[in-house]
């Protein structure tokens, strides 16, 4: 595994080529979300986020800011935190995702959903990390959303080093620039794999001047070509 100087060195120049970008909204369709969603009566979280005005099918944006006011405006009422829930996967699908309608009402369907939404949530909120990724088993979820579910709840002070999403175009981009989870966490165990990329990536965003969340977006959006000479990527993610 490259030395943590080595991979800021190769940082360095992408954060810079790239610092001015943002994360934009994510495009989706609620038409191709209602029959999924509907049975379960968990449809609220196609309301969210804004109305695309060029779109002729309906489609909507939703964005990671809005997420966050959907979970800071979150009761002690179980159906709202389904309904985050939903709104996580939705937003994490986009228009790219054909399955995840589909493993979404499988999850909903899941009767130990509530309790690992809430469990998880709990376990997040006070920085076990490791708890709460062993405790996400729940039919239709892996990693890479549930990692989502994680970011977007925890509702912790900036200060702290909060959840970050990690799925396979994050990891493409960690491996390209020499870094193992593995090796960082002198484990296989997957849940301390992932403390451990939390906890490398709140380091090299904190030495490179910008936040974690950000840095684990450009990860998602440069998909391994981690070069600065490349052509223009997407923005999506």
């Amino acid at each position: 595994m490259a030395s943590q100087e080595d991979i800021l060195q190769r940082l360095r120049p992408l954060v810079e080529v790239h610092r001015d970008r943002r994360q934009e909204p994510v495009r989706f369709r609620p038409a191709t979300w209602r029959p999924w969603l509907e049975p379960h009566g968990a449809a609220q979280a196609l309301g969210l986020g804004a109305v695309d005005t060029t779109s002729k099918s309906g489609d909507r944006f939703i964005s990671r800011d809005d997420l966050a006011a959907a979970r800071e405006a979150l009761s002690d009422d179980p159906e709202e935190l389904r309904d985050l829930f939903v709104a996580v996967m939705i937003w994490g699908a986009g228009t790219t995702n054909g399955r995840a309608p589909r493993y979404t009402s499988a999850a909903l369907g899941d009767t130990r959903l509530p309790y690992v939404l809430e469990a998880t949530r709990s376990a997040v909120r006070v920085g076990e990390l490791p708890q709460a990724y062993t405790g996400f088993t729940v039919r239709g979820v892996r990693r890479a959303f549930f990692t989502k579910w994680f970011a977007i709840v925890d509702d912790r002070d900036a200060g702290c080093e909060r959840a970050l999403i990690l799925d396979d175009r994050v990891f493409h981009s960690l491996n390209a620039l020499g870094w193992s989870s593995r090796e960082a966490a002198s484990t296989r165990r997957w849940a301390a794999r992932y403390a451990a990329y939390v906890e490398a990536m709140h380091d090299w965003a904190s030495r490179l001047g910008v936040t974690a969340a950000w840095l684990e977006w450009l990860m998602f959006d440069l998909n391994g070509h981690v070069e600065t000479e490349q052509p223009q990527l997407g923005k999506f993610g």
